[in-house]
């Protein structure tokens, strides 16, 4: 079932937001300075492309000094805006039946898009 979920979710955008995330990342990569927030969005990538069955945790890392300050950063620099878009779009999937589970799976990028540093992706 999570196969053709994630097929379905592929189809219907799930492309079009990884390669985004992809964009960005290489653009973000460019920059020394940028190297660890393209890291993120590489791993935003991954998960926007096959979501179903994957878990979004944090880490034990993920409550140290280094980690808390860039996350800081990722939100001032765009990465609320990153978890609204996902937020809103969870939100207008959420109202049809059929769209809960792809809204459930924009509310988990949407977690992970807020803050991304020191959070890992598990496969379930």
């Amino acid at each position: 079932m999570g196969c053709f979920m994630n097929l379905l979710w592929l189809v219907f955008g799930g492309i079009f937001t990884a390669i985004e995330y992809l964009v960005a990342s290489l653009l973000m990569m460019i920059t020394i300075i940028g190297i660890p927030f393209g890291m993120q969005t590489l791993k935003m990538a991954s998960l926007a492309l096959w979501p179903f069955g994957k878990t979004v945790r944090s880490g034990e890392r993920s409550a140290g000094c280094l980690y808390i300050l860039m996350n800081v950063l990722w939100i001032f620099l765009g990465g609320i805006w990153i978890c609204l878009s996902h937020l809103a779009f969870g939100v207008v999937l959420c109202i049809t039946i059929i769209g809960i589970p792809f809204g459930l799976q924009h509310f988990k990028l949407a977690g992970l898009a807020l803050t991304p540093f020191g959070k890992d992706i598990i496969s379930d």
